[in-house]
């Protein structure tokens, strides 16, 4: 059996930066990356996806994002040949195609089984992050609908849709991007369980990253106080609450049923419907932490506090939301994340 300094579970933003701060610390990570590159689920996005964040704030650590326009929002594509280029570029051991089944207890560190063999790790970050696991909320008549059903994970473009009924449900940046977009396509509602808050794009000239960045906001250690998220409103530079007050796509409240395909909505009206568009997010993809016991909670989420395993000595997660601030889980705050645990990693092993 191969033995490791560190498996590094997922390689996109969170596995490379995770690697490039172990690196820093004299440690030898291997990244384990069960697709065939290393650019995490970014390829996977819808097409149209752009970054909500400017250029000269999505960078990892050592490698700034490229181009001469900072202020511009890179496109997804930009973000995945960025990741590409940055894992090209690093002296890390990157393994593609190398999709993690099992973690398991082995004397002082861990057996991690993989779907070709197996290796023994003195320490483990499980960066998987989220895309693998779409949230599917209970939604009332959900079930009984039999219309097409996806998640956003599923979502590419509007061409499939053209000419068609659709919901989307959900309040988020990308719920409401999607509806937007499917809206120049087909006849859309966004349904959601209240109103949709905006927060302004850009403010007094200056794009919302700069002011959170500069009052320090953005790496404030939240985490530590607030048990949760707070509620991330729709960041806007005007065009997508321009579109909801056009109806295009309107806004109501959640359906209340379904019979067949038609959606019931709270004012009794049935309507008929092709497609239900969930955007109502992600959560931690780990599901090779199953059998490692004190690793997740009954719900399959993560027991850590910033980022290291409570019960778990040698076990840690980079990339969560909320993990310690605001940016945890972008590629502008990822890196800071990945050097606090690359650090106490590195004292856990030297102590051994």
């Amino acid at each position: 059996m191969e033995h490791i300094d560190v498996a590094v579970i997922g390689g996109g933003q969170s596995g490379l930066a995770t690697a490039h701060a172990l690196l820093r610390r004299g440690l030898r990570p291997v990244v384990l990356e069960a697709s065939g590159r290393a650019a995490g689920s970014w390829p996977r996005y819808y097409d149209s996806l752009t970054l909500f964040s400017p250029a000269r704030y999505s960078s990892l650590p050592g490698m700034p994002f490229p181009g001469a326009d900072g202020d511009r929002y890179p496109h997804r594509d930009e973000v995945v040949a960025y990741l590409t280029a940055y894992a090209d570029r690093m002296d890390a051991d990157i393994r593609t195609g190398q999709r993690v089944t099992s973690v398991r207890r082995d004397g002082t560190g861990f057996e991690v089984v993989l779907e070709g063999g197996r290796l023994r790790a003195r320490a483990v970050v499980a960066t998987s992050g989220t895309f693998g696991r779409p949230h599917r909320p209970t939604l009332p008549g959900l079930e009984e609908f039999t219309g097409q059903v996806l998640h956003a994970a599923d979502y590419r473009s509007p061409a499939p849709f053209t000419g068609g009924r659709l919901v989307v449900v959900g309040a988020g940046n990308s719920a409401v991007q999607i509806a937007a977009e499917l809206a120049t396509a087909a006849r859309v509602t966004l349904a959601t369980r209240g109103p949709v808050k905006f927060a302004a794009q850009r403010i007094l000239g200056r794009d919302l990253h700069f002011w959170t960045a500069r009052t320090g906001l953005d790496t404030a250690p939240l985490g530590r106080l607030l048990p949760g998220p707070p509620a991330q409103p729709v960041l806007d530079d005007g065009r997508y609450r321009a579109a909801l007050s056009a109806g295009q796509p309107d806004r109501r409240p959640l359906f209340t049923g379904a019979e067949g395909t038609k959606l019931i909505w709270p004012d009794g009206q049935r309507e008929q419907v092709d497609a239900i568009v969930l955007a109502t997010g992600y959560r931690p993809d780990l599901p090779y932490l199953t059998n490692l016991d004190g690793a997740l909670d009954t719900e399959g989420n993560p027991r850590h506090r910033e980022g290291l395993a409570i019960s778990v000595p040698g076990l840690a997660y980079v990339g969560l939301e909320w993990q310690r601030s605001l940016s945890s889980n972008s590629l502008r705050g990822v890196g800071r994340d990945a050097e606090r645990i690359a650090r106490r990693l590195a004292a856990h092993l030297a102590r051994r």
